[in-house]
């Protein structure tokens, strides 16, 4: 397969605040098109546009071309799992909703400590390993948003699975909260090979700053700057397939045009995008260099310092509805932190900040923008 594959997370739609008004005669001619150019794989899941996602995939995908000709995967919606006895129903409803005997690739979908401890819990692992075994699923794995320690406990507990789904791309390959970079590593060193999703983080790295996206424009006008990120998370070793939620035919043109025959980025382009990563930074809302000098004493065990990263990629973000940063934010209080919003004013924090930043009332935008 060629490396791209086609997110149905954000299609076009008719009315910019229905999601699941979908602009089908758009995406038909999306998906034609993505064929014709000789790709095949096409990622959905249960709850995208608002439950319609599966729906358009059966319609305009499924029912229109041979089962030969492309690929398909979906995903187990962890996060609505209460009981056990859910999944059998909502697996038979998702292959009822494709249009398909099998499914390519399957998913757990957006595994973290919560996710994980139900998915343990309620014997999905066990239960999918299953319908792989009778031919429902071809090829099993799971979608990550958590710590790479946790990753790590996966993976070591769970050797059947054979790929990981993890969100890589440059502006988050060192950050410290996502560990995009450490969760890759990790995925390849228990062997897994890794699909990449959010490559260009929900359209930030498309919409850049004025400098960076003058420093990619100067160097080659021709390229888009979407077109480095996808390149950087498609050139890393055992890397399978990187996912673009393409929201409009132009996207997909510009995708398909560098992806057709792949190449990796040259040292002067690396080069350029750690410089992107800087300017980036540079517009950041929250000064906080992450001393932790803040977290010393908090009687409310507040991870302020990873609240503010996560709120500062939040403000740079075009989430079109699903905020990635917010799902970090939950795994941190859900795994025992303290919310933004347990802040008692208390001040000692800023007494501490060497940044003397008003780390109350940037809290109080933290929970604005997550809670």
């Amino acid at each position: 397969m060629k490396k791209l594959g086609f997110g149905l997370m954000r299609l076009p739609l008719l009315e910019a605040q229905n999601n699941k008004s979908i602009d089908k005669e758009q995406v038909k001619k999306m998906i034609d098109t993505f064929l014709l150019r000789g790709f095949t794989y096409f990622d959905t899941a249960y709850m995208y546009h608002d439950f319609e996602s599966e729906r358009i995939a059966r319609e305009l995908l499924v029912e229109r071309h041979p089962r030969n000709s492309f690929t398909l995967a979906s995903k187990m919606p962890m996060s609505l799992i209460k009981e056990e006895g859910q999944v059998d129903p909502i697996f038979k409803e998702q292959m009822e909703k494709c249009g398909v005997d099998f499914f390519d690739y399957y998913l757990l979908h957006n595994l973290g400590t919560v996710n994980y401890e139900k998915a343990v819990k309620f014997h999905v692992f066990e239960y999918l390993a299953k319908k792989r075994e009778e031919g429902y699923i071809k090829h099993l794995g799971f979608s990550f948003h958590d710590r790479a320690s946790v990753l790590d406990k996966i993976l070591t507990e769970h050797p059947e699975v054979e790929f990981v789904q993890l969100q890589i791309n440059y502006l988050d390959w060192e950050d410290r909260n996502i560990q995009s970079r450490l969760c890759y590593e990790t995925a390849r060193k228990h062997g897994k090979e890794v699909i990449v999703m959010e490559p260009v983080k929900g359209g930030t790295l498309a919409k850049l700053p004025e400098k960076a996206e003058k420093m990619f424009k100067d160097y080659n006008p021709e390229a888009s700057c979407p077109s480095y990120a996808i390149r950087f998370a498609a050139e890393k070793e055992g890397v399978m397939m990187v996912l673009s939620g393409m929201s409009n035919m132009e996207q997909l043109l510009d995708n398909t045009s560098y992806m057709a025959d792949f190449k990796p980025l040259t040292e002067k382009e690396e080069e350029m995008v750690a410089q992107a990563v800087k300017y980036i930074r540079e517009s950041i809302a929250v000064p906080c260099t992450a001393c932790n000098y803040c977290t010393a004493g908090c009687p409310q065990n507040i991870p302020i310092p990873k609240y503010f990263e996560l709120y500062n990629l939040e403000l740079v973000s075009l989430n079109n509805g699903f905020s990635t940063q917010g799902e970090y934010y939950d795994n941190l209080w859900e795994s025992g932190y303290g919310k933004a919003s347990s802040c008692v004013a208390c001040g000692q924090c800023e007494e501490q900040c060497p940044q003397h930043i008003g780390i109350i009332k940037a809290l109080r935008r933290v929970k604005g923008a997550f809670e």
